[in-house]
């Protein structure tokens, strides 16, 4: 098979099957669209793919789900299918995406994660996110621990020969009277996997020389991560590869794979393929016609700066030292290389990562000044390239701010159950989001049920455009 993330054509044209859609049917705990099946004529898709046949696959159920996106919210789906599919069924998974694994706003996040709002307050089922977080994080550095991979040994290692979770914590200075109270009081309330510790400026210091303190304490968090999100949505599509060898090879029923290097403009593109379409595409969600101006979503469009340290000055960033949370922040990649960011483009509609120079000018005058007034050595970095991507960003509740999920067949029309799902409005949240609602998705697509996804993730509904 080619290996994950490159692309190339089969050999073999495939001949997709239109279905012409009865009633949904339960079976063995998984849902069924009765069928009739008729032929098309063969499509050339680019694709990566794996495939595995076990010897009593035929006399099995069949279904099939395409997944629009290979970013947090797609992957995370696309491996909670394979990992909670009934035993025996045969399932074939397409997944979607015109620029490839992490080609969305997901592969330019920032990675910093953890379980809290930007007040230290703990965040709608932390707790629950958190854990599911770290799991599919084990999972995707097992794999290449492992190198249990299809990949030839050299693209391997140039692939992941650094990491994929940087475990040295986030700091966050207080940076006034006011600031320190509410983050002093939810800090209290934190989990026990996930600690906020109250430090003084020595303290500080003494994880990051020459930190500057506003109010002489920091918050700091030893359990948070950095997550290189590129590396991670690559060794994630590698542990959804090995589930497929792993689950045929134990008899669990025939699995396919398939990453199509593709964009799907509308929806009725895939009239009578699937069992189930699951739309996993961030703010491009709202460019599919059925969808287009019926999502509570606002775009909002992020850039990051990438800064290197000249070999002939500075201080070098220590490799124990934890992040930066401020105003912007800064996200460690090694001692001479850092991420900074973020930027707040509301309303925009700039899907491209690309970045113009005056935009990149732009953004690293806005956010040098808020970096350095808490890292002040800032200023001897080098600014070195931009990127970009277009957040989601999901409407305000009781609960915060949540993402969508839920099946919007009403949304698409025709005579459907269960077959059109949306997960999306992930915001700046969608790596701490993805693993919990990932799985969830997944069981709901399985069981052709709504109802378990939590009620608060589906009012989105009621709101009106």
């Amino acid at each position: 098979m080619p290996p994950a993330g490159i692309v190339q054509k089969p050999n073999l044209n495939p001949v997709f099957s239109l279905w012409e859609l009865k009633s949904p049917v339960i079976q063995g705990g998984f849902c069924r669209i009765r069928s009739r099946r008729t032929t098309t004529s063969p499509v050339v898709l680019s694709s990566s793919s794996l495939r595995v046949r076990s010897s009593s696959s035929l006399a099995q159920p069949y279904l099939r789900y395409a997944v629009l996106g290979a970013g947090f919210a797609g992957l995370s789906v696309a491996y909670h299918l394979l990992q909670h599919s009934p035993r025996g069924l045969r399932l074939c998974i397409d997944i979607y995406d015109e620029v490839g694994i992490g080609g969305g706003a997901s592969g330019v996040s920032g990675g910093l994660l953890h379980p809290y709002s930007p007040k230290a307050k703990l965040l709608w089922r932390g707790a629950e996110c958190w854990k599911e977080c770290l799991n599919l994080l084990s999972i995707a550095e097992a794999v290449v621990a492992s190198r249990d991979s299809t990949l030839g040994t050299k693209e391997f290692d140039r692939k992941f020969d650094r990491f994929i979770v940087r475990r040295r914590g986030i700091l966050r200075p207080a940076m006034n009277m006011k600031n320190f109270s509410v983050l002093n009081d939810n800090a209290q309330n934190c989990l026990s996997s996930c600690r906020i510790e109250s430090i003084d400026k020595n303290a500080a210091q003494n994880l990051v020389p020459n930190l500057s303190i506003p109010f002489n304490s920091a918050f700091f968090m030893p359990e948070a991560v950095n997550v290189h999100p590129q590396r991670y949505l690559q060794a994630l599509f590698l542990a959804c590869e090995n589930q497929v060898k792993k689950m045929s090879t134990l008899g669990f029923g025939e699995k396919e794979l398939y990453l199509h290097k593709k964009s799907v403009n509308k929806l009725f593109d895939l009239a009578g393929e699937y069992d189930a379409v699951i739309i996993c595409l961030g703010a491009k969600a709202d460019m599919l016609p059925e969808l287009s101006g019926r999502l509570p979503l606002r775009t909002c469009r992020g850039v990051i700066a990438h800064l290197q340290l000249p070999d002939d000055r500075g201080e070098e960033y220590p490799d124990h030292s934890p992040s930066i949370l401020s105003d912007a922040w800064l996200a460690v990649q090694g001692p001479r290389n850092l991420y900074m960011g973020a930027t707040w483009e509301w309303k925009s509609r700039n899907y491209s990562p690309e970045v113009s120079a005056e935009e990149a000018s732009k953004a690293f005058h806005e956010l040098l000044p808020k970096v350095s007034t808490v890292y002040p050595c800032i200023k001897d970095w080098a600014f070195s390239g931009a990127k970009a991507g277009l957040r989601a960003m999901p409407p305000l509740t009781p609960n915060g701010s949540l993402p969508l999920l839920g099946c919007v067949d009403d949304f698409v029309g025709g005579n459907h159950t269960c077959k059109y799902w949306l997960f999306g409005g992930l915001g700046s949240r969608g790596l701490l989001y993805h693993g919990l609602l990932g799985k969830l998705m997944a069981q709901a697509v399985l069981s052709c049920d709504e109802k378990l996804i939590p009620s608060e993730l589906i009012s989105w509904k009621k709101i009106k455009k």
